[in-house]
């Protein structure tokens, strides 16, 4: 009996199974993963013991197995896959009549010829527990062991095929130890899923799969043959917890393809950062500057907020929250708030959108000065105090300065000794300039008796008459200028003559 390792082809992927789960894409990574020898003896019938050889490392493919490979010599160059057709047991309908008288001519006619190695097309005939039987118009019924039906490990026969089914398989044995013919048919579906995994590949393209295991490090995904998608490209976040991906089919990018080690890499975060760079393309060639949308806030930052519009996020700065001074933003929204924003500026180079919350509303200065002009009084509220002077707020958004001189009537050491945050006091508009948008307010002209309490000040500080000249010459006395300071002594001796002053 011949060894199957001998002629196998390079299509059949022992060289790649093992029962651990690989650590690395690129070494360690498998295009399939099986039970261990001892496993199989388990899985394959006791008439088919020499199956357990098989799970053993291959050897090399005989001088004459169809060739797979090719322009693999190139340096750098990606191995390439050459396809094979299905032998076909000839139809019997399309053979002359007089075949019949001659024997060997007969037997060379209906018997197909085929060698270890080839794949060979036919169909099932019966399915049990242990495998499926299928007539390749050979001289014995060839025999699938269970194991050798799918890529996925412990499957039901009877789920993978049913009797009736044209199948394609391997062949493994043409003669076992209990004369079977043994054959697999997950060997010719690698044969078939290279081919055009090698075409998706060259292409750039996509394949679509299901997850059907979780392996150290990643996912495998059945995409005709076992391909590793590492953890770290499931998505476009590191994902912690991958069970929850058993089942699903996916779609991904082929990343790295060794034939030659059955070794396939696949990417879904590289699919998934594809199609959203054309989904923000299209996003960001739909926005405009000046619109008026609704988004959600998805994260508040010290300098500001990031609102979702749905496709993309954009950045409203602190500045751009409210008319009004703000300190931290989280003192407007939080995350999940609803929100109207104005797109302010698109940047498709760098994928940047800047948005207002604030310029959705009125301009509160706009309403302010239009309602209120120069010696007006308005009512305020104290928002802060500061060595200089107060700010009052007239309106929403506005506020003005009361200088500490405009505090009160008399001589104000601090404003906060005169004034509290949050007291409501009445001012008179001083100045208003729109173009740079300030007020000046004074608390002491909105007073009603401003005017006398002025004057009343102001008398106070006008210079009194000494007593002691009142109580020499009279209150009516006019008072004399001073002399000036550079008098020679004789002026000053007449000056106190003709006043009197030394006399007895």
């Amino acid at each position: 009996m011949s060894n199957p390792q001998e002629n196998a082809p390079v299509a059949a992927p022992e060289n790649e199974e093992t029962a651990e789960a690989p650590e690395t894409p690129a070494v360690d990574e498998t295009v399939e993963e099986t039970a261990s020898t001892e496993d199989s003896k388990s899985e394959t019938p006791p008439a088919v013991a020499p199956e357990a050889s098989i799970e053993e490392t291959p050897q090399e493919p005989a001088t004459d197995a169809p060739a797979d490979l090719s322009d693999g010599d190139e340096a750098g160059a990606r191995p390439r896959y050459q396809e094979r057709e299905a032998l076909v047991a000839p139809d019997l309908s399309d053979l002359p009549d007089d075949i019949g008288d001659d024997f060997e001519k007969a037997i060379a006619a209906t018997v197909l010829e085929f060698r270890e190695g080839d794949i060979v097309e036919g169909t099932i005939v019966n399915v049990d527990s242990e495998g499926a039987l299928v007539d390749i118009g050979y001289k014995s019924e060839g025999f699938i062991p269970t194991r050798e039906l799918s890529i996925r490990n412990n499957v039901d026969p009877e789920e993978m095929v049913k009797v009736g089914d044209r199948v394609e398989s391997v062949v493994l044995d043409k003669e076992d130890d209990e004369g079977r013919l043994i054959l697999s048919k997950k060997r010719a579906m690698y044969e078939r899923a290279w081919g055009r995994i090698q075409k998706v590949a060259d292409q750039d393209g996509t394949v679509e799969g299901t997850v059907i295991e979780v392996v150290k490090g990643g996912l495998i995904v059945d995409i005709g043959l076992r391909g590793f998608l590492p953890a770290s490209l499931v998505d476009l976040r590191r994902v912690r917890d991958l069970d929850p991906f058993i089942g699903d089919t996916i779609t991904a990018k082929v990343i790295e393809l060794d034939r030659a080690r059955n070794n396939v890499v696949l990417s879904r975060r590289a699919h998934l950062e594809e199609a959203l760079a054309e989904e923000r393309t299209e996003f960001l060639d739909n926005l405009h500057e000046g619109e008026i949308r609704d988004g959600t806030v998805s994260s508040v930052v010290n300098f500001g907020a990031f609102v979702d519009l749905g496709g993309m996020d954009g950045l409203v700065h602190v500045s751009e929250l409210s008319w009004q001074h703000v300190n931290h933003p989280s003192e407007l929204v939080k995350v999940g708030d609803e929100v109207k924003i104005k797109v302010l500026e698109v940047d498709r180079d760098r994928e940047r959108i800047s948005l207002s919350i604030r310029q959705t509303a009125e301009d509160p200065w706009d309403v302010f000065a239009n309602d209120n002009e120069t010696g007006d009084v308005v009512d305020g509220t104290v928002t802060k105090t500061v060595p200089f002077g107060a700010f009052v707020s007239v309106a929403d958004g506005v506020e003005g300065l009361v200088h500490v001189s405009e505090i009160a009537v008399h001589r104000v050491e601090s404003p906060e000794l005169e004034l509290s945050i949050g007291q409501t006091v009445k001012v008179k508009i001083t100045e208003k300039d729109d173009e740079r948008r300030r007020v000046s307010l004074s608390i002491k002209q909105a007073l009603p008796d401003y005017r006398e309490r002025t004057t009343e000040v102001e008398d106070k500080k006008k210079p009194r008459r000494p007593r002691e000249f009142e109580r020499e010459f009279g209150a009516d006395e006019e008072e004399r200028p001073p002399m000036p300071v550079d008098a020679s002594l004789e002026a000053i001796l007449k000056e106190l003559k003709e006043r009197g002053i030394g006399r007895r």
